[in-house]
């Protein structure tokens, strides 16, 4: 029988994803939440699943030993733990709030991750059964937000933290990995505005379960993961596609047509800044943004297209027309 797997925070959007990757693997679930009600919901869901629910927190160090004594009453070791959690989606430039307000941003997104793995990687080695710890990390780290540079702070921190973990947790002989997702996250509680292109919870909660089960061949294992929803082999990747540049103007007609090389940026990550704050919630009050595109989807032709118009438009307002009048100095 496969060992449980701890979910913190499992009753949120990315939470839940991880729960439900878990159970249709046939693994057995120990959810970990604050509300007490909200695990209750959870376990209705899945009636005939080996589901655990504990109402606690890893909001502190003592918060943190709280949930390890509880999680070593229930006698049963651990495979692995896996991190969804995530603060409050507040919204607040950093020059119009005062330090205070940093301070308090990071206890709520990044301190309750070293709560966390301080008290439950020594509980993942205590069997010797060479235990994964994943924290998943949301978007923002690599580039600020608009209003939200708070969380790409607290991003880029937790990047280097798992980095720090991962090397300190090797004297436990416990592999600590953060799954990078540098897009937002289409959960039950923000379908309505969610991009087409974002990947699921559950998409996210099968990446994170190949991480816990080691079905990713990497010697040695990297700290930082980038989140794919698919992995394509080089073999079958499609050739690269030339994008003709647009029609020169009347001014350049003698000049010949040049073809610009479609970039070879990942698709995956030519997206705007998220308006959400987590990995959980996006903000109701806040414009859906650009969605990412996917480079076998339909909708990247036209994309592409698109592109090519705006650069079309953009080289005729440049360009020097005969017929124009010179601007009077």
């Amino acid at each position: 029988m496969k060992a449980p797997l701890v979910v913190l925070g499992a009753t949120g959007g990315v939470g839940r994803g991880v729960v439900q990757a878990a159970i249709d693997s046939g693994r057995p679930v120990i959810a970990v939440a604050r509300q007490a009600g909200e695990l209750k919901a959870l376990k209705a869901g899945y009636p005939h699943a080996d589901l655990t629910t504990i109402a606690g927190s890893v909001a502190n160090d003592a918060a943190g030993a709280k949930l390890a004594r509880a999680l070593r009453k229930l006698g049963r070791p651990l495979a692995g733990v896996v991190a969804a959690v995530c603060g409050s989606a507040e919204r607040g430039r950093l020059l119009d709030n005062p330090a205070e307000f940093l301070r308090r941003k990071l206890d709520e997104d990044l301190l309750p991750h070293l709560a966390a793995a301080r008290h439950l990687l020594p509980l993942l080695a205590e069997h010797d059964r060479g235990g994964t710890y994943v924290l998943i990390g949301g978007p923002g780290s690599e580039h600020p937000w608009a209003g939200y540079g708070h969380r790409s702070i607290g991003a880029a921190a937790l990047r280097m933290l798992a980095r720090v973990l991962h090397d300190e947790a090797r004297q436990l002989a416990v592999r600590v990995q953060l799954l990078a997702v540098d897009t937002p996250v289409c959960t039950e509680f923000n379908q309505r505005h969610s991009c087409p292109e974002w990947p699921s919870a559950l998409s996210v909660g099968q990446r994170a379960m190949a991480l816990i089960d080691h079905d990713i061949s990497e010697e040695p294992p990297r700290p930082i993961v980038p989140y794919a929803s698919r992995v394509v082999s080089p073999s079958v990747l499609p050739p690269r596609v030339r994008v003709p540049s647009p029609p020169a103007s009347r001014a350049d007609a003698g000049a010949p047509a040049s073809h610009a090389p479609l970039s070879d940026t990942d698709p995956n990550q030519r997206h705007a800044a998220p308006s959400t704050t987590s990995l959980d919630t996006v903000p109701k009050t806040a414009p859906s943004p650009a969605c990412a595109q996917d480079p076998d989807s339909a909708s990247d032709e036209k994309s592409q297209r698109c592109l090519q118009d705006a650069r079309a438009l953009l080289k005729s307002l440049t360009s020097k027309n005969p017929n124009q009048e010179p601007t009077p100095r």
